[in-house]
């Protein structure tokens, strides 16, 4: 659809940037902070760990001075589950509330509104040594959590993310560190963790909109449109399986309290359907989120799978489709260029992924991941020429305004990511950020912040309104 006049990005729109708490913090065993998965986790040979990452538990009030300067709306980080509860359940750890009210507290001060992930990734070790998402106590400990997060910061906190990429942790459970893959079955497992996590989300909705009713939460998984290799009939049916148990599967419980019917049928083939207890159907359909959060990186590609067992393709990462024999195999787009890392790059593909998912669910969508991964170089003068970050985002802003002009209710974009942090799955090398950390995978340096190329172009997207990319 071609537009004769574009629609503006609304007035309120919320232009933000992201990061996680694991990523960015630092300070991971500081003032009676628990232990979570991904501190005891292994992590990539060759890159570091996430103990000190861009030492941002001690130098918030600097970087959110940056935020400010480059004129952020709103600011969408992660709360660590092991802050507030070191256990995940039991005692309140007060040293961590009072983090996390003065961070909040220093944003509102500069008129940046807070988006706050309530999980990502770093479910504390002490719940996983009990099973994890695989025993029904977490959804207990989780909806602790959660009460303790409303009461606590819900006065404040206008958007609320629930659980962040889901379907990452369930599809790529393995490579994200958040599951055992030498355990017996593990799809069966993962399924029944994904129906426990399903709940937990299910009872944190409910409780938000109880005790808070004057803010908004929503689940923020990783969605990305998935293209049929062709037109011919049976790329198209491998399209429809991988859409369904990659994207709808997630969208599909939180929106309308029902499993999906083409994922359930693939679960019901593998083996791998989960165990639903009585009453967890009604708790699960009572849920209604207000919008929905979605990270986006780049489109999938499949083809027909004819149960060769070599469709089933080595893991890369959350980017990079595997296959699944006799549903689906993941193959190369000719039409997109790729990322240093191997991620290819599709900013049609966000028009056509926000319309989807706008025309499917009907809800408001903000965009709380979308970033280009490079090896950044700090040149002479502190100057880092990240022309290459500025196009890729360049080209999304602009198809995102196109969705708007298409009628998609976007109410904000926040890029992955505000400022330099450790990738999960690259270390501090693959940089994401507006702002340039000043340390190597191993060496920390002096962690100074440099400004990038890409700060000052994004500051002036934002002035304008998005008029000016």
């Amino acid at each position: 659809m071609n537009h004769s006049k574009l629609k503006p990005f609304p007035k309120d729109f919320l232009w933000g940037a992201s990061t996680s708490a694991y990523q960015v913090e630092g300070a991971w065993d500081e003032d009676e902070k628990g232990l979570s998965v991904i501190d005891v986790g292994k992590y990539p040979e060759g890159t570091s760990d996430f103990k000190v990452a861009s030492d941002h538990y001690h130098r918030y009030k600097e970087d959110i001075a940056l935020f400010t300067e480059m004129g952020l709306k709103a600011y969408r980080f992660s709360i660590a589950w092991t802050r507030i509860y070191p256990k995940g359940t039991g005692e309140i750890n007060e040293k961590g509330i009072a983090f996390y009210n003065d961070l909040i507290n220093e944003l509102l001060s500069h008129n940046i509104e807070p988006i706050v992930t309530m999980y990502h990734f770093d479910l504390p070790y002490a719940l996983q040594e009990k099973g994890g998402w695989s025993n029904r106590e977490t959804i207990d400990a989780y909806e602790k959590y959660a009460k303790t997060l409303f009461k606590y910061f819900g006065d404040r906190v206008k958007y609320w993310l629930t659980i962040n990429e889901q379907n990452m942790m369930i599809l790529y459970g393995a490579v994200l560190g958040t599951v055992d893959s030498k355990i017996e079955n593990p799809q069966k497992k993962l399924y029944q963790q994904n129906h426990h996590m399903f709940l937990a989300q299910a009872k944190a909705i409910n409780l938000c909109h109880e005790m808070c009713p004057n803010t908004k939460i929503g689940p923020a998984p990783n969605i990305a449109y998935v293209y049929p290799a062709s037109s011919k009939p049976e790329d198209i049916l491998a399209a429809q399986n991988f859409s369904s148990i990659r994207n709808w599967l997630y969208l599909d419980m939180p929106v309308f309290g029902r499993y999906n019917s083409v994922a359930w049928s693939y679960m019901e083939e593998k083996g791998c359907t989960p165990t639903i207890q009585e009453g967890d159907m009604e708790i699960l359909e009572s849920a209604k989120p207000d919008f929905i959060a979605f990270n986006y990186y780049a489109t999938s590609t499949v083809a027909e799978s004819k149960n060769n067992t070599s469709d089933k393709n080595p893991i890369g990462d959350q980017q990079i489709t595997i296959g699944e024999p006799g549903f689906y195999r993941g193959v190369a787009n000719p039409y997109l260029e790729k990322t240093q890392f191997g991620w290819e790059i599709d900013p049609i593909g966000f028009r056509i992924t926000l319309r989807e998912l706008n025309d499917r669910y009907n809800l408001p969508l903000l965009v709380t991941e979308n970033g280009l991964g490079a090896y950044d170089k700090l040149e002479e003068g502190d100057v880092v020429n990240d022309d290459y970050r500025i196009e890729f985002l360049r080209k999304h802003i602009e198809q995102a305004r196109l969705a708007i002009s298409d009628g998609v209710n976007l109410i904000g974009y926040c890029p992955w990511s505000a400022i330099d942090l450790v990738s999960t799955h690259q270390g501090f090398s693959k940089r994401y950020g507006f702002i340039y950390v000043n340390r190597d995978e191993f060496d920390l340096k002096d962690l100074r912040r440099i400004k990038k190329k890409s700060f000052y172009w994004y500051k002036n997207v934002i002035k304008s309104n998005g008029q000016e990319l």
